[in-house]
């Protein structure tokens, strides 16, 4: 029989999506003064994966990954994306939830294993947590690298944010030794 036991630490990533390099910085001064000091901060990618979000947030889409200093818990990640939702809402215009999005916000962590992203949408693949919120692992780190599954988006699937992750990762480890 197995004895229940609390999981370590995780890093926070927060994927951002928009057209605009500006919404980043914004909705990263945001995130900083809610989350504290962002440690990682990739280089923006162009985003032409899907035309999912085109008619919402347009054509050209920019895809930025930041981490954070702190660590979270992993039931932290229910309150990150209610969150993250919250201040979508507020980048919209006008502000509100029934009004097209000019940010995404992605919140998820970075443990010695694996990349775990929150969701609104239930999929075969997600676990319910609470509050409306799944959770699904995105990528399995193994033998030195990220590995994508089936369902795995295909942004987490580029070598560039694997090269972040991993470095992202380099960062956790220190950090858990450290503690």
């Amino acid at each position: 029989m197995g004895t229940p036991s609390l999981p370590e630490p995780v890093k926070l990533l927060m994927a951002l999506l928009a057209a605009d390099t500006a919404l980043f910085n914004q909705a990263t001064a945001r995130l900083e003064s809610a989350y504290g000091r962002i440690d990682l901060e990739s280089a923006v990618f162009a985003w032409e994966t899907t035309d999912y979000y085109r008619a919402e947030m347009g054509g050209h889409l920019l895809r930025r990954f930041v981490t954070f200093e702190q660590l979270i818990t992993p039931e932290d990640l229910i309150r990150l994306k209610l969150e993250a939702n919250e201040l979508e809402y507020a980048f919209a215009t006008p502000p509100g939830p029934a009004s097209p999005r000019r940010v995404n916000l992605d919140p998820g962590y970075i443990d010695a294993m694996k990349l775990v992203l929150a969701s609104t949408k239930d999929q075969a693949h997600r676990l319910y947590l609470s509050r409306g919120i799944y959770a699904e692992v995105t990528l399995l780190y193994h033998h030195a690298a990220y590995h994508p599954f089936v369902y795995t988006y295909e942004d987490y699937r580029w070598p560039e944010t694997h090269d972040f992750l991993k470095q992202a990762r380099k960062k956790y480890l220190r950090q858990l030794r450290e503690r």
